[in-house]
C-alpha cells in the first residue's frame, strides 16, 4: 500500500479533469486516471502529471462498460491498495446538438450511459471499497466528489440528454451522501459554470457574448484550475461537517437577479 493518499479521477486527461489532476498531483496525491483515450494519445498530458513526482496509474476504458469499471478498480487496488478520493468527472456531450423534439434514442443512451449510469455504478463499486477501508481504519476519511454542471438546473433544449444526465448526478450525490454518512464518507457535488475546455470551444463565440453581456456576475470564463481548487478544498478536510453539498464554481451564474 502506498503511503500517499490516492485520488481516482475519471476523464482526467483533458479539460476539467486535467485541471483537477494537476491540482491533486500538486497536493502530492497518487493518481489513478481513467479515460477513453489511448495512452499514446494523452501521453503529453500524462507526462505533465508525472512531472510532479507522484505515482500515476492510467487506464484506458469506457466508463459505460461494467468490465472496464471492474478492471479499473482492480488495478487501483493492486497498485495502490487504497482509495481516498473518487472524483467523478468524466462526461460527454451529445455528438450532435438537436432540439428536444428531434433528439434520438441513440444519442440519449450514449450520453446517459456514460454520464449517469457509468458514474452511478463506479461510485457504487468504489463506495464499497471505501467502506471496507473505514472498517479497517476508522481514522481515514474517504470522499466522493461528483462534477456536474450548471445544466443540472439550467435548461438547454438543444441538448436535453446532457441536462438530464447532470440533473441525475445531483440526485446521485444526495443518495450516496445519506447512504454513506454512517461510515464518515462524505459526498459532494461541484457544479461548474462556463468553463474553457474542448467541450465549450464549439460554442465559444456564443459564450464570449453572454459573458460580455453579464451572464456571470464575475465577468470571465472559468478555467479547469478553478474546479481543481474546489476539489482540493474538499479533499483537505476543511468541509468535513458538510455532505451532499453543492458547490457552485460558476462565477455567480446561479444567482437570481431582477
Amino acid at each position: 500500500m502506498v503511503s500517499q493518499k490516492v485520488a481516482v479521477i475519471t476523464g482526467g486527461t483533458r479539460g476539467i479533469g486535467l485541471g483537477i489532476a494537476r491540482k491533486m498531483a500538486e497536493e502530492d496525491c497518487a493518481l489513478a486516471i481513467m479515460s477513453r483515450s489511448s495512452e499514446e494519445n494523452v501521453r503529453n498530458n500524462l507526462n505533465e502529471i508525472k512531472s510532479f513526482g507522484i505515482p500515476l496509474l492510467y487506464y484506458s476504458g469506457s466508463l459505460a462498460d461494467s468490465n472496464c469499471r471492474r478492471t479499473f478498480c482492480d488495478k487501483i487496488m493492486n497498485r495502490f491498495g487504497r482509495i481516498d478520493f473518487l472524483v467523478n468527472n468524466a462526461g460527454v456531450a451529445p455528438k450532435e446538438r438537436k432540439d428536444l423534439l428531434e433528439m434520438t434514442e441513440e444519442s440519449y443512451n450514449y450520453v446517459i450511459g456514460i454520464n449517469l449510469n457509468g458514474t452511478f455504478f463506479l461510485t457504487q463499486k468504489v463506495a464499497n471499497i471505501m467502506i471496507r477501508e473505514v472498517k479497517e481504519n476508522p481514522k481515514i476519511k474517504p470522499k466522493i466528489i461528483n462534477i456536474s454542471s450548471i445544466n443540472s438546473c439550467t435548461i438547454s433544449v438543444n441538448r436535453g440528454e446532457y441536462c438530464i444526465s447532470k440533473a441525475g448526478i445531483s440526485m446521485i450525490t444526495q443518495l450516496f451522501a445519506v447512504r454513506l454518512a454512517q461510515w464518515g464518507i462524505n459526498v459532494y457535488e461541484i457544479r461548474p459554470g462556463i468553463i474553457q475546455t474542448d467541450m465549450t470551444s464549439v460554442v465559444k463565440d456564443k459564450y464570449n457574448r453572454l459573458i460580455k453581456e453579464g451572464v456571470n456576475p464575475i465577468c470571465r470564463w472559468g478555467y479547469p484550475e478553478d474546479i481543481g481548487k474546489a476539489v482540493s478544498v474538499i479533499c483537505s478536510g476543511s468541509l468535513d461537517f458538510s455532505t451532499g453539498e453543492v458547490i457552485n464554481v460558476d462565477g455567480g451564474f446561479h444567482l437570481r437577479r431582477l
